[in-house]
């Protein structure tokens, strides 16, 4: 249905129901900051977990007030009013309706006003490169690309929680911002004011749930590609990077280790590549790394999954990957066709059997689930498909919740088994609330092109501000047969690619999760060179780096799960009245003292593909024309403008150098060298290098100092796995910085648990290259800052 008239039938509708509309509107305080606003018949919830607070309202006519917010009520027309308790207007509504479809279900929709120059973000990983969803239109519907959360925030500090699971429009125009489902029996959504984007996201997360704690090793490097296709191959990936001394924490099996399409998903070593299987994943823990393997939510006709759930009426009718059963012919041969059916993830029976299955690998000493198409895949869709009934309502009702669904029934399966492991997935769809079921999303199966890259940022920062704080992305993208320009595999060969390659896992510096993959070409490290070249070194220097942070990301996954923390949060997160901040899309905070500025276009190369002159080797390639490029110089400078946030001061990680906030500044940069700024009045933990998470005690940390405005940073350590810490099995350390005194303080430990350093010692650094070495044995102790000693900053 087109825009204009949608409008117009809003209208039409408005005229019918506005005598009924007080009676129809219901206003329920959550909290003194969520409203739970239903016209109609609410949602039966799917995402709230959220009991109800006593919470004091007072109510005068059509006006109700907690302590914090008043709603309004216009009777005659049902529209609502959302204020501060002062009295200023946060939002306001505008047209509702319940159209009917048939007997038994309605399109619902819900319009809103905003200010002329009110930014919006959020809704889920849109891929256009935009933060702002400001004047978009947008069919929401799970996907390999984009998914959806049906979270929206504005920069003034408030949220809405559209409470709809069935496929939905989101429309900004000058008319307003309308959403409109195309099932539910009722307009039902949630109003939240936090005050801030990190205040919404708080909110959030009280009404859907926390976000628990990955194991330690999650924030190791993971390696990956499409696929190992036996499992000697898998387990000589860890081998080589071991040899190598390159740090990796995981590695991960894609599909097809069941065997052939008619067995798709059957959760078992049942291809003879894979006979010794179980052995393989013995072989990988006894090189203290971590293994992950992919499932899926659907079955081969042939597998004991796909029968039991069949005679149960348990699998869906409609089209998915495969669609043949023809594994080793591209395009698909549809006169042979795989017969594979996604499961009804909705049923808490259809949910029992999947784990029944999947125990299986679980026993097998499986660390981790590679969750795919979650979405799930939906190929040619018909209208019988929508209509089709799944547990809880139809397809077209229940539609964007079905990843939603699927991991809650994994997750909450593998916390029954017992809490010495804590579950980690990686799913390719997420739906609102799904953070408090030990997910990480990745962005799906994106190009390999700078143009995607941009997009990542924006896409992986509108998700983290939907509540969820866990993402990533295939590092170098999934598909990048484009780059393999010398045949087959040859990409990690083009130098094209090979500076795409290093700025993205530039990026994934910064993500939770940091991990390669991808398809047409492998991605371990040895593929681009060898040690003492440029692009293999960038590589590793990136991987090193960051173990060496993986002191300040545990501890800001802490705060993620006890604080309501975010991993990646915009610039506006904590300089929203820098207006400058509310658009930028190629730069974030990660955790609450870096900023990641990562280089997002070519400097080297060029963005459109070239393919290369075999006569002439590999340092000089030519355009698909014949005209020369020239020698292509990793070892070369190159220079990046940024901007730095005002209302503070910025020092460059690698340098030391400050410099002052609220300016676009100018950078020498390098192919080895993300660029990172500390803000002023920050103190970060940095550990030591290692191969692989454990491997070295934390008994050295580097402190890094940085001043400016005072500090504090509370270093969390436990076991790092297992979930005795929701009992309190942890400790943490408290560091201040008084930036008058130049003192820092190192407090006293609070908690325990086994294995903890009991006597360490910390090494100061200022940006200065001071050093200073400070014995801790869990009191207070302190040390102030008064002359630059020798010694350099290490990196």
């Amino acid at each position: 249905m087109g825009r204009k008239l949608r409008i117009a039938m809003l209208a039409l509708l408005m005229t019918v129901a506005s005598s009924v509309m007080a009676q129809d509107v219901r206003v329920d305080f959550i909290t003194p900051l969520i409203v739970h606003v239903v016209k109609g018949q609410p949602t039966r919830t799917l995402v709230v977990t959220a009991e109800p607070e006593q919470v004091d309202v007072s109510r005068s006519g059509n006006t109700w007030k907690s302590s914090e917010l008043t709603v309004r009520l216009e009777p005659a027309t049902g529209r609502l009013t959302f204020l501060t308790k002062s009295g200023r207007v946060l939002l306001r509504e505008k047209d509702w309706s319940l159209e009917a479809h048939d007997g038994s279900s309605r399109q619902v929709s819900q319009s809103f006003l905003l200010d002329r120059d009110e930014a919006i973000y959020g809704l889920g990983t849109i891929q256009n490169g935009r933060m702002n969803r400001r004047g978009e239109h947008k069919r929401m519907e799970q996907s390999n690309l984009e998914d959806f959360q049906c979270v929206l925030q504005s920069i003034k500090g408030w949220g809405i929680y559209w409470e709809n699971y069935s496929p939905t429009q989101f429309d900004d125009d000058a008319d307003g911002m309308t959403l409109t489902s195309e099932e539910g029996q009722g307009v039902d959504y949630y109003f939240m004011y936090g005050g801030s984007a990190d205040g919404v996201i708080a909110l959030m997360r009280r009404l859907t749930g926390d976000v628990p704690m990955f194991p330690m090793w999650t924030y190791g490097f993971w390696q990956s590609k499409e696929r190992y296709k036996t499992a000697a191959e898998t387990e000589a990936v860890v081998d080589r990077y071991r040899e190598l001394g390159v740090p990796l924490d995981g590695i991960i099996q894609d599909w097809q280790y069941w065997g052939p399409n008619y067995l798709w998903n059957a959760m078992d070593f049942l291809s003879e590549d894979f006979r010794n299987g179980r052995q393989m994943i013995d072989n990988v823990h006894n090189k203290h790394a971590h293994f992950m393997i992919s499932i899926w939510a659907s079955f081969g006709p042939m597998t004991q999954q796909y029968r039991e759930l069949d005679s149960l009426g348990l699998l869906l009718p409609i089209e998915t990957w495969p669609q043949s059963g023809l594994s080793h012919i591209w395009p698909p041969r549809m006169d042979y066709p795989s017969g594979v059916k996604v499961y009804d993830a909705f049923s808490p029976k259809a949910r029992e059997i999947y784990w029944k299955y999947l125990k299986r690998l679980y026993d097998y000493g499986t660390d981790a689930w590679w969750m795919d198409s979650t979405d799930p895949d939906f190929f040619n869709p018909r209208e019988s498909d929508y209509q089709h009934a799944v547990y809880g309502g139809t397809w077209r009702s229940q539609r964007n919740a079905f990843p939603l669904e699927t991991v809650r029934g994994v997750y909450q399966a593998q916390r029954n088994e017992g809490t010495s492991k804590r579950v980690f997935i990686m799913t390719r769809s997420s739906f609102a609330g799904q953070q408090h079921y030990g997910s990480n999303m990745w962005s799906g199966d994106v190009a390999s092109s700078w143009e995607m890259l941009r997009k990542q940022v924006p896409a992986g920062l509108s998700f983290t501000l939907t509540g969820n704080p866990n993402f990533n992305t295939d590092i170098g993208g999934f598909f990048c047969s484009a780059y393999n320009t010398r045949g087959r595999g040859s990409a990690p060969q083009n130098q094209q690619f090979q500076e795409l390659y290093v700025r993205w896992m530039q990026y994934g510096l910064f993500c939770p999760v940091f991990r390669s993959h991808g398809a047409d070409a492998p991605r371990e490290i040895w593929q681009f060179g060898h040690s003492g070249e440029p692009v293999y070194d960038a590589i590793e220097q990136m991987i090193r780096l960051r173990y060496r942070l993986i002191p300040y990301l545990y501890s800001t996954a802490w705060q993620v799960t006890s604080g309501n923390g975010s991993y990646m949060r915009p610039l506006f997160a904590d300089f929203a009245s820098d207006k400058r901040t509310w658009d930028i899309n190629d730069e974030f905070l990660f955790g609450r003292s870096i900023l990641a500025a990562p280089i997002l276009e070519a400097q080297y190369t060029e963005e459109r593909i070239i393919r290369a002159d075999a006569m002439t080797g590999w340092d000089r390639q030519t355009v698909s024309d014949g005209s020369a490029v020239g020698i292509i110089d990793f070892t070369a400078t190159k220079t990046a403008t940024k901007y730095l946030p005002k209302g503070t001061s910025w020092y460059d990680f690698w340098t030391g150098r400050n410099y002052r906030g609220g300016q676009t500044v100018t950078l020498e940069t390098s192919l080895s060298r993300v660029p990172m700024f500390v803000r002023a009045g920050s103190i970060v933990p940095l550990g030591p290098v290692m191969q692989y998470v454990g491997e070295t005690a934390w008994d050295d940390l580097e402190l890094r100092v940085y001043p400016g405005a005072d500090a504090t940073f509370t270093l969390y350590e436990d076991e790092g796995d297992g979930y005795n810490y929701e009992q309190g099995v942890y400790s943490t350390i408290t560091f201040s910085w008084n930036d008058r005194s130049r003192t820092l303080t190192i407090g006293r430990r609070q908690g325990e648990y086994p294995g903890m350093l009991r006597q360490r010692q910390f090494t100061i650094v200022m940006p200065d290259g001071t050093l200073q070495v400070v014995s801790y044995d869990g009191t207070e102790t302190s040390w102030t800052y008064t002359t630059r000693a020798t010694g350099a900053t290490r990196h």
